[in-house]
């Protein structure tokens, strides 16, 4: 049930990015970092459960970003996938720093070289960050694609982030479904986030990346009641934009889509009577992405518990990267 919000709507920062990858808590994973050569250009988080080590979120030194959302799949669409949906994310950022290649040009290559037909169902947003351009009086940004192996093909492309004051949401669905509250919820808010902070005149970049921590962190799952069923209690997650630890089964025995497709789960009376340790699912890790007017970007990953399932606090959690864009001028 993870989530990514996108705003170009702050006149300070040309992208605005908010995620937060929901997972099994105890699920291996390495936090935020510049990966090792040959793909030292590339800053972001990875999934050791998998052989592919892939990535829900990373940007590389030159620009590229890609986000990743699953599907939230039931009944007989859901499958056990061959290959990790972490390897999408992947095959965009870790292409060399100097191949040139456009968004319908990748689209094609993940589709025909890469392959999207045996992984689970995924949504990724992707692009390169490059400064605006104002024309007839307004800023164009270069903007980000998104491509789906639930539309599989090239030209199928959805184009977003290519004027000024767009804001978007995507989680577990494809883009544009308007029926799942956490996502309108998200978007009011980091539009209401971006619109007092300019208002303000803040220009705190702490502060303000904590108000956007602030809304990854809203909870709106409810308790579940007694005798409801598995699958009724977890489309309520598409409510919540964070999700508490909620029962499930081990990570190391099936993967979150099960979770996800209500096919599976522990018969307890609340949340607050599962173990952790052993059984929690929910929002694992939270990202703030910020990229200024000069190209500067500054990256905040929060890991919220540790692989035995116990809170982390905030300060031990936290990992903050800022790097400018290279070639953030070049045409």
């Amino acid at each position: 049930m993870c989530i990514a919000l996108i705003s170009t709507a702050h006149p300070a920062y040309p992208l605005i990015l908010l995620s937060n990858r929901d997972e099994f808590l105890n699920r291996p994973t390495a936090p935020a970092q510049w990966w090792s050569s040959p793909h030292s250009h590339v800053l972001g988080g990875r999934d050791l459960q998998r052989a592919e080590q892939g990535t829900w979120l990373a940007i590389t030194k030159q620009g590229r970003i890609a986000v990743l959302t699953n599907f939230r799949e039931e009944g007989d669409t859901y499958h056990t996938a061959d290959k990790s949906r972490g390897a999408i994310p992947n095959a965009y950022v870790t292409q060399p720093p100097e191949r040139k290649e456009g968004s319908e040009d990748f689209a094609r290559r993940l589709i025909e070289e890469v392959g999207v037909g045996d992984v689970g169902g995924f949504s990724l947003v992707f692009g390169e960050l490059r400064p605006w351009e104002l024309k007839d009086g307004a800023r164009e940004f270069p903007g980000l694609s998104i491509v789906s192996n639930r539309s599989v093909k090239a030209d199928d492309l959805v184009t977003i982030a290519t004027a000024e004051g767009e804001t978007h949401g995507l989680s577990n669905s494809h883009f544009g479904d308007r029926s799942w509250p956490k996502v309108v919820h998200g978007e009011e808010l980091l539009n209401a986030a971006i619109e007092d902070d300019f208002k303000d005149g803040n220009r705190d970049q702490s502060g303000f990346a904590e108000r956007l921590f602030e809304i990854l962190s809203i909870d709106k799952l409810p308790k579940r009641k007694q005798g409801e069923a598995w699958d009724t209690y977890v489309r309520q997650m598409r409510n919540s934009i964070l999700i508490p630890p909620v029962g499930g089964i081990s990570a190391e025995s099936k993967p979150a889509d099960s979770m996800a497709s209500g096919k599976d789960g522990v018969d307890t009376p609340d949340r607050g009577n599962v173990e952790v340790r052993e059984f929690g699912y929910g929002t694992q890790k939270q990202t703030v992405v910020l990229v200024d007017n000069t190209g500067r970007v500054k990256f905040i990953e929060r890991t919220l518990y540790d692989q035995e399932g116990r809170t982390v606090r905030v300060k031990d959690g936290q990992r903050e990267f800022t790097f400018e864009i290279e070639g953030w001028q070049d045409p």
